[in-house]
């Protein structure tokens, strides 16, 4: 099966220093910095990155269960917030927010409510990441 790689680099003390993290497929680079991850300074962080693999895995996840029950999604929009907090003296991520929303034609709120939970159990990201609370905010379009 696919090994799928990153790479990081960090330059410097933790406050003053400077890194910058790159997608294998070179897709993505970016730089990041105390103030990117901890405070709200332009660019990018770990926890983004996560976020928008969480959120990428599940909307294929739920669409693959959407296909075995027979329906064809026209769109699923996913965002992940990812909640990076201070506790006990460091920083810890307590929990993650998917919110999503599809249109599919034809299902019903019961069935689109299952898929939806299975997907958010059963994507590979959201496994890895078994340790940390994970929320559903699922809503239908018609």
């Amino acid at each position: 099966m696919a090994i799928r790689k990153a790479s990081a680099v960090w330059e410097g003390s933790l406050r003053e220093g400077k890194g910058t993290m790159r997608l294998g497929s070179g897709a993505f680079e970016g730089a990041y910095s105390f103030s990117t991850r901890f405070e709200e300074a332009p660019g990018t962080n770990p926890e983004e990155l996560i976020g928008a693999a969480h959120a990428g895995c599940f909307s294929m996840a739920f669409s693959a269960n959407l296909g075995r029950a027979g329906f064809t999604p026209d769109y699923v929009r996913t965002t992940a917030d990812v909640h990076l907090e201070k506790v006990d003296g460091g920083f810890k991520i307590t929990r993650i927010v998917l919110h999503m929303e599809a249109r599919v034609p034809g299902l019903d709120e019961k069935t689109f409510r299952e898929q939806a939970e299975a997907a958010k159990s059963g994507c590979p990201v959201s496994q890895a990441l078994a340790a940390v609370p994970i929320e559903l905010d699922a809503r239908l379009v018609s």
